[in-house]
């Protein structure tokens, strides 16, 4: 079968399609042949430490398809079943999934969106609801909105009853935000949002902040915050990996700060939410209070140039490679 590669020498990782057998489900796994695979701009920096320098690994790390075979311990699924999940190897023609993350698709998605969703949906469900303990009619803010990650805690958020503000650096980018529910959009890429947010939160800050961007903005994003308010950090596309904290303010308002990443945790930490996704999440997606954004789907020997507008951060939402035929 056709797969994707990528190596890294630390420096350069380079990315090659390879043939390889397919693989064979073991003791609670799932095949599904590939129909959809989000692309996921973590996987692809080499800073975030996914890669070891030298070695080589099959690359994409989530996927929407059909279920082709199961391993023993499988009962909950079978061969034609439409599913979605996390997994290892994702941009190949065929893919193991593990039980514990294995979803079944809503009717109302195509394969599209379905793939748009597992890794994406889960982070924000950390953030939003497992760690961030968001409540209806909480304020959350989250810069670089118009990111992956951030139009998926909007449309999120917007379902659990939250009010959210956002930054972009486009204005019509903030402007179709706005159908989907967001309530301010603040055009800019500077830490200069401080004044918007306090206005328009009546001058008590916002719940919860999702930082998308890294350290250029943590100070600003700490002057936003309420009483007991929230923080979580998940990305750095800024490359500023230190930031100045106030630790008068973390004091006095009792404030919360903590990370959201995948990199140290073992599969069964990494499996623990997803009961908890299936139950409170999925149910909103299947009845469209949730609806995942897809900007562009590209061919499957299209990845190169997938990756490519992906970087470019022209995008809206999130880019998909779509399965072999």
């Amino acid at each position: 079968m056709k797969s994707y590669w990528m190596k890294s020498d630390g420096k350069v990782a380079t990315i090659e399609l390879r043939e390889i057998d397919q693989p064979k489900p073991g003791i609670n796994q799932v095949l599904i042949r590939v129909k959809a695979a989000g692309l996921n701009r973590g996987e692809f920096i080499l800073g975030h430490g996914l890669h070891k320098t030298g070695d080589a690994k099959a690359i994409g790390m989530d996927a929407a398809g059909e279920v082709i075979a199961c391993g023993e311990g499988v009962s909950d699924f079978s061969v034609g079943d439409r599913v979605f999940g996390r997994c290892s190897g994702a941009f190949s023609e065929y893919a193991l999934m593990d039980l514990r993350e294995v979803m079944a698709m809503p009717a109302s998605l195509t394969w599209e969106q379905a793939a748009a969703i597992p890794l994406t949906f889960h982070v924000v469900f950390d953030m939003l609801v497992v760690q961030g303990q968001l409540k209806a009619d909480e304020w959350v803010f989250i810069p670089g909105v118009s990111s992956g990650v951030g139009v998926s805690a909007l449309l999120m958020a917007k379902a659990l009853g939250a009010k959210v503000i956002g930054t972009s650096g486009s204005q019509e980018k903030l402007d179709r935000l706005s159908a989907l529910g967001l309530d301010l959009g603040i055009c800019t890429r500077l830490p200069n949002f401080h004044d918007q947010v306090m206005q328009t939160t009546q001058g008590k800050g916002v719940n919860l902040v999702i930082n998308t961007i890294g350290g250029s903005v943590f100070a600003e994003c700490i002057r936003c915050m309420a009483f007991q308010g929230r923080l979580a950090t998940v990305g750095y596309v800024d490359g500023v990996l230190k930031a100045e904290i106030d630790i008068e303010a973390l004091h006095a308002k009792r404030l919360k700060l903590f990370g959201v990443s995948n990199k140290l945790r073992s599969p069964l930490q990494r499996s623990e939410s997803v009961p908890a996704f299936r139950e409170q999440i999925l149910p909103l997606i299947g009845a469209g209070h949730i609806v995942p954004m897809v900007d562009q789907v590209f061919p499957f020997e299209k990845l190169i140039e997938a990756k490519a507008a992906m970087e470019a951060n022209q995008h809206l939402g999130k880019i998909v490679l779509a399965g072999a035929v």
